[in-house]
């Protein structure tokens, strides 16, 4: 399917990037989103905090300030009145921290409850973020633990304690607002934030947008604490599996052990932005997120000249 061309369209589908953006005067364009997924924890309060923060993250990825919100929800028609309640007040707790409005929203009936957001931010048109643009030379930093996939099945299947529970939680419910502001701040290259696709699959996306490969350490890559136990085939979601068979054809494995690889495979929810800065701004970045109390840090590879990959794993 081709998109219809538009003149004030800044950024489309076309690199399947984090969100769209349309110019609205010179010095003005709007970020436009939307994500919802059925829940992938067990508390309906957790599972709103987790989905508002996902929406919300595209417009950190691509520089932007989100300015407001409406709400996107399928139930089933025998739901409790409070567990979609309880979802939309955890909702509401994320959209206050990142100070953006709740204006509206539209409800279907489905089999399964989903929910998440359809969001609007804003940016100046000369200081979008795309994942493209990374450059040879340029240094990866990773701004969230990942693994998320693999513990949201352990707890799907009532297999995760409660604090690694309460842990994976927090992670995935963590706003992208400190990295976003840190890299504009800074100005990067490029950055995209990590989703379904897992990190393999969204470094893959920036390298073949930008025509560059992106060189992934996999022992520099942070787990979620406590991941290791719940690398198990039972824990392993069908994303996963997924993702192991894109990479075939986009990712070159030349190191990393087996558990290694498939964590960098695994289907993130709300996770942290992938970020490449030029080599010469990597100080400056790493300080700017400290100062914008963004925990993680990791400096997790480098961007190549293209070779016959769009990612390579050592």
């Amino acid at each position: 399917m081709r998109l219809p061309e538009h003149p004030d369209v800044l950024v489309s589908s076309d690199t399947a990037d984090d969100a769209g953006v349309v110019k609205i005067r010179d010095d003005l364009a709007l970020v436009k989103t939307v994500d919802f997924f059925p829940p992938m924890v067990d508390d309906p309060v957790w599972f709103g905090r987790v989905g508002a923060a996902n929406s919300i993250s595209d417009i950190y990825a691509m520089g932007g300030v989100p300015v407001a919100a409406v709400a996107v929800y399928a139930l089933p028609v025998d739901v409790p009145e409070w567990v979609p309640a309880a979802i939309l007040n955890g909702a509401i707790e994320k959209m206050s921290e990142a100070n953006i409005p709740l204006v509206g929203g539209h409800t279907v009936k489905d089999t399964e409850i989903k929910f998440g957001l359809a969001v609007t931010g804003t940016v100046h048109p000369d200081e979008i973020v795309e994942n493209k643009g990374t450059e040879p030379g340029d240094v990866l930093v990773l701004t969230k633990p990942v693994g998320s996939g693999f513990l949201c099945t352990a707890i799907k299947g009532g297999r995760l304690p409660e604090a690694e529970t309460l842990r994976v939680m927090e992670v995935m419910a963590e706003l992208n607002a400190g990295a976003g502001a840190a890299m504009t701040e800074v100005g990067v290259n490029a950055a995209t934030d990590l989703t379904g696709f897992g990190i393999v699959g969204h470094a893959a996306g920036m390298g073949a947008a930008s025509g560059t490969t992106l060189r992934i350490e996999a022992a520099k890559v942070p787990w979620i604490e406590g991941l290791e136990p719940y690398i198990t085939p039972q824990n392993t979601c069908g994303g996963l599996n997924k993702n192991m068979s894109y990479a075939e054809s986009h990712v070159a494995w030349k190191g990393g052990t087996e558990e290694q690889r498939k964590v960098l495979a695994d289907p993130q929810t709300s996770g942290g932005l992938l970020i490449s800065v030029p080599a010469g701004k990597l100080d400056e970045l790493l300080d700017s997120l400290e100062r914008h109390g963004v925990e993680t840090r990791a400096v997790v590879g480098e961007v190549l000249e293209r070779g016959e990959h769009s990612v390579e794993v050592v």
